[in-house]
């Protein structure tokens, strides 16, 4: 391949050839975007607007919902507007701002999760201790850490993916992702990244084996409950927070696992699919399906009949 030594732009993924394929493919990304814009800014405004919600747990789970906000918005609206303009191009400061904020929202949200079994550990092994671990000047510190951090890494991340001399401008995804923008590399710079990527994963491997920890130590607190009711409770909020965790961390998985050169594009698009659209449009959900206190305040939002009385003291 020849040394591209200045890219103006990249060429990103087509998913059809046809213009009738292209139109589809573009509401689909229409309907799973409204989906999660609508689902994630709905939890955002009932924690902000119910003052029962003013507690860490809904506090950490309104910036999990900011994050995967970003994610979603970070990826589908180009792949629409591509598949509706009918180009593949990006230009290459808009490759950069996509790589930079798809890694600060994904890494700052495992970042979030793992928070967030901390705060259910405390909250169920450790109640009496609750308000003095848990208090909000230690929600803050805690929430801005992990935000400061994951941005320096997206940064760290960023520069040396685009210090990189690529040899191609054609990416074999829909939208710059690092994987496959390692394999248009013709230096050895590429190892430097390839270094980082695996840096990351171990970070996440050891952040996934604490909460692995944390919920077996919760579990087994739960076990020894004599009151029924208050393990269902328990149970309430600590079942979608695993299933989100689990959700990030198997389709991260498939994802980054796999050998990049060897699959094929619609591979690429499924998996890049399954772990950066799916999770922020599903999380909404499995969060106020089993949340009995989130769905009370959705079902007021939602009620124009409750609003004036549950909410007009936050105007």
């Amino acid at each position: 391949m020849p040394n591209l030594t200045s890219i103006s732009e990249f060429l990103l993924l087509e998913f059809a050839d046809t213009r009738e394929l292209q139109i589809l493919h573009f509401l689909i990304f229409l309907v799973i975007y409204v989906i999660a814009l609508t689902g994630n800014l709905l939890i955002i405004v009932v924690i902000v607007l119910n003052h029962h919600l003013h507690t860490p747990m809904y506090f950490f789970l309104m910036n999990l919902a900011v994050q995967d906000l970003g994610t979603v918005s970070v990826t589908v609206p180009k792949a629409m507007a591509s598949s509706l303009q009918n180009t593949q191009s990006i230009s290459y400061s808009g490759c950069v701002a996509q790589v930079f904020f798809f890694l600060l929202f994904e890494v700052s949200d495992f970042a979030i999760l793992t928070i967030m079994a901390h705060d259910r550990y405390v909250a169920i092994c450790n109640p009496l201790q609750y308000e003095s671990i848990m208090h909000r000047g230690a929600c803050f510190q805690m929430a801005a850490g992990a935000w400061i951090v994951c941005n320096l890494y997206a940064t760290l991340h960023t520069t040396c993916t685009f210090a990189i001399t690529f040899c191609s401008n054609k990416i074999s995804q829909f939208f710059c992702e690092i994987p496959q923008m390692l394999t248009l590399s013709c230096s050895d710079l590429y190892l430097i990244e390839v270094g980082l990527l695996l840096l990351g994963c171990t970070i996440a491997a050891g952040c996934f084996i604490f909460i692995i920890i944390t919920y077996v130590q919760i579990f087994a607190t739960l076990l020894r409950m004599p009151s029924v009711q208050g393990q269902k409770k328990a149970l309430s909020t600590c079942i979608p927070h695993l299933t989100v965790v689990s959700l990030n961390v198997f389709t991260g998985m498939f994802a980054y696992l796999k050998p990049p050169a060897n699959s094929s594009s619609h591979i690429n698009i499924l998996f890049a699919v399954m772990y950066a659209v799916l999770p922020p449009m599903l999380n909404p959900f499995i969060y106020s399906m089993r949340n009995k206190d989130l769905k009370t305040a959705l079902l007021k939002l939602t009620d124009f009949r409750h609003f004036p009385k549950t909410y007009s003291a936050k105007f």
